[in-house]
């Protein structure tokens, strides 16, 4: 897994997003949940997104939420702050976990939200420790997909919920075209069918309760994005300033794999037996 984290780590990441901050006219010192939204809610949809899983899953203040592959943690906080529940975030690279310890910090939700380096096919937390689990756009990136789904019903209470908002293979049945967000090359880039990912989750003990197609919506998405963008060039806070340059070639090469049917995009909400 270390040529995933690779691809994610960014050295003095911290300090280049309170830099990007400050160079946006926002201060550092006085940072809120929304405030951050454009760096750290990078997926597809951006913060929209995460308030449609959240409406979707129905979290209450009395849960625990596990969010793996939580990035620098904008879902998390977004979470805590809008339902009030406790959430644990987990992320392959260290990087990425320190970076969203001290942001949280700086918006005031380090009580309610907390981040660990672990590898998501071997969570170290205890069976059915979490009420809900969390997940956006991190499946493309890990390759043993039965272990993956095992780990995720092992570590949720019978009755608890996997809400999740996944990128998957697209019915064209070709490789998409490279670079992309999630992967700079195939190598590490293990995309399965929204068919597979069904029968794998039931596989582990899973009950779909939702499960939605959300591709046209990540056309529209991303062709309004560039759109903003031509001629201005990337906004001062946006995803490159995470993970660096590129982003205008990844982007448009996931809005051609969208429109060519290459990657699609899945909402779904399952429970655990």
């Amino acid at each position: 897994m270390s040529d995933v984290a690779d691809h994610y780590h960014r050295d003095n990441l911290t300090e280049t997003i309170l830099n990007a901050l400050a160079e946006a006219g926002v201060d550092p010192a006085k940072l809120t949940v929304d405030d951050l939204a454009p760096l750290d809610e990078f997926h597809i949809g951006g913060r929209q997104a995460t308030r449609d899983m959240i409406e979707l899953s129905g979290i209450t203040p009395a849960e625990h939420v596990l969010d793996v592959g939580a990035g620098i943690g904008g879902p998390a906080r977004t979470l805590a702050a809008a339902c009030g529940c406790r959430v644990t975030g987990v992320d392959l690279t260290a990087e990425y976990c320190a970076t969203a310890t001290e942001l949280t910090r700086r918006v005031g939700l380090a009580d309610r939200v907390d981040f660990r380096q672990a590898d998501a096919c071997a969570l170290p937390f205890e069976a059915a420790a979490f009420d809900v689990v969390w997940t956006q756009h991190m499946t493309m990136n890990v390759a043993d997909k039965d272990r993956l789904y095992a780990e995720l019903a092992r570590v949720l209470r019978p009755g608890g919920r996997l809400v999740s908002y996944e990128v998957v293979a697209g019915p064209a049945g070709q490789a998409p075209h490279f670079p992309v967000p999630w992967a700079d090359r195939e190598s590490i880039s293990f995309l399965e069918s929204a068919a597979d990912m069904r029968r794998r989750l039931e596989g582990s003990g899973f009950r779909v309760m939702e499960w939605q197609d959300r591709s046209e919506a990540a056309q529209t998405f991303f062709t309004r994005l560039l759109e903003r963008t031509r001629g201005e060039g990337a906004p001062k806070l946006g995803l490159q300033v995470i993970v660096g340059g590129g982003m205008k070639a990844k982007t448009q090469n996931l809005l051609r794999n969208l429109r060519e049917g290459r990657v699609g995009v899945v909402l779904l909400l399952l429970t655990r037996s």
